[in-house]
Formats: C-alpha cells, structure tokens, sequence
C-alpha cells in the first residue's frame, strides 16, 4: 500500500498528526457516538478493502480459520474500544480523554504478565504505578477545578480507561497474527468486525443511521481518511517496520497534539493538576514501554 521508498519514522509522525485530530473531529459532530464510530470504521473499510481484495487474493484464501477468527476477535476489542473511547469524550476533557485511552501500553504489559508469563520487572511496575497515579490526579483535577465536567470527568475518565484496555486487548490478539498476514488483508478483516460489532450495537440502541446533514457525512468520511487511513493505518504499516516499543512511545505524541488542538479550536484550556496527571501518565507509559523493551 504504501511506497517502500517512505521513511518509516517520517510515516510515524505524520499518522502520529492524522492521530490528533481523531478527538476534535468527534467532539465537532453532533451524531451519537456509536453512530460516528460506527462510519469512520465502515468508511475506512471501504477505502481499504478494494485495494486488499484485488492484490491479496492469495493471503485472504490461505487465511486459515484459527487466523481469521483471532482476527475477528480483535476486530471486536477495538469496536469496544471505539465506542467507549468516543463517548468518553462527552463527558470528560480532550487532554483527559486522549491521555488515558493512550495507557494502553501499561494495559498489554499487564495482559502479557497474565496472559503470555512475561516477567513483570521492577521498572516495569514502576511504570505502571506512575500511570495509575498520573490517571488519579487527572481525575481529581477535572473533579475539583470547577470545569465543565467537573460533575462528569470521573465517568468519563473511566470510559476513556475501558478504551485503553479494550486497545490493549486488540495488540496482543493481533500481535502474533500481523507477523504472518500482510497489512491489507489482516486490517480488512479486523475492520469489517468492528464495523459488524459497533453496526450491532447502534441498532440494538436504536440510534439513526441515517438523516444526519451533510457536514456530519463529511466528518465521518475525514474521520477515516485521516485517524483511520493515514492514522491507525499507517501505524500498523510502521510495525513492521519499527521496534514496537519505538511506536508505543511515539504515539504520546497524540495526546499532546490533541490537547494543543482542543484549545486552539474548541478553547479547551487544561488545569494545571491536568496538565500535572498528564505528564506523570505519559512518563509512566514511557518507562513500562521500556521496561519491556529491555527486560529490565
């Protein structure tokens, strides 16, 4: 998909910047938040999976079962993560928000310490204490600071935590399945179950799926082509590429991108005990992110 020429670390920054304008493009629509995470998974997809189809014929037929149900199954962690991660941000901060969802690297530390018997480390557990701590201050923050959502950052905060381990959940289902299928038809598959999933659930919640104005079809179509495509897209591109501990800490770079956004376009201006909670967090991510890298 992408030209082999591209410098991969510089593919890294510019989806790092598609990346940071996912939260303002979702605070700017006025659609259900299933309903704007449903469409910017289905309009990915039908960017993607054309091109998939027609030049991966041969790994979508040698795609055995055992593959494409884990890829099913990570398609399902990521429509949940989706769908609470952007209803989140209805009820909590942009900093707030984009800060917690990104935890997910302390999230697959702690599913591989249960799930695959890697060795929890000392720096490691101080990575992930500095996290939880830095998530506590950014909740007392936005609970004492008299913002807007002071009566509602908890809950919020708490959506945008059930978003980074729904995250978590999605990289270590897919990590193993992503070293033995190419891009394309491994993101068709995974995106086509998470539209089915978040399609699910916006029916049983009987939300429109149709009637929005033009502006709102815009929005989901620049959701995809920009967070999906040139996003998430090109961040799985670039695991092939890059150590995956390099991607994990070069993805800070959304939270901070997306605070800068949100107070330059919707003139929200974090706290300071935010601002606080949202460096103590990411130096936690940064720690565990090397903690695993080096087995230390």
């Amino acid at each position: 998909m992408f030209d082999a020429r591209v410098s991969p670390p510089v593919a890294l920054a510019f989806s790092i910047l598609a990346l940071s304008t996912s939260a303002i493009l979702v605070r700017w629509s006025a659609a259900p938040s299933v309903v704007v995470a449903f469409y910017r998974v289905l309009f990915t997809l039908a960017i993607l999976a054309p091109v998939a189809l027609v030049r991966h014929r041969a790994e979508f037929r040698a795609l055995s079962a055992r593959d494409g149900a884990v890829a099913i199954v990570t398609g399902v962690a990521l429509a949940i993560h989706f769908a609470a991660w952007f209803e989140s941000l209805n009820w909590t901060s942009v900093a707030a928000s984009v800060t917690l969802v990104q935890t997910q690297p302390v999230f697959v530390a702690i599913g591989a310490a249960l799930l695959l018997d890697e060795r929890v480390t000392l720096r490691t557990a101080a990575g992930i204490a500095l996290a939880v701590a830095g998530a506590v201050v950014m909740s007392v923050s936005d609970l004492l600071s008299g913002s807007a959502f002071a009566g509602t950052a908890l809950y919020g905060n708490a959506l945008a935590v059930v978003g980074a381990v729904m995250a978590a959940c999605y990289v270590l289902a897919g990590r193993s399945l992503r070293q033995r299928v190419a891009l394309l038809p491994y993101v068709t598959v995974v995106y086509g179950a998470c539209a089915a999933v978040l399609l699910g659930v916006a029916l049983t919640g009987g939300e429109a799926l149709v009637g929005y104005p033009p502006r709102e079809w815009l929005l989901f179509l620049v959701m995809a082509i920009g967070p999906g495509v040139f996003g998430h897209t090109v961040v799985n591109w670039a695991l092939a590429h890059l150590e995956s501990s390099v991607v994990s800490v070069s993805l800070l770079g959304e939270p901070v991108g997306a605070t800068l956004l949100a107070l330059a376009l919707l003139a929200e201006v974090p706290g300071p005990l935010t601002v606080a909670g949202g460096v103590i967090v990411l130096v936690g991510i940064v720690v565990t992110a090397r903690a695993r890298r080096l087995g230390t």
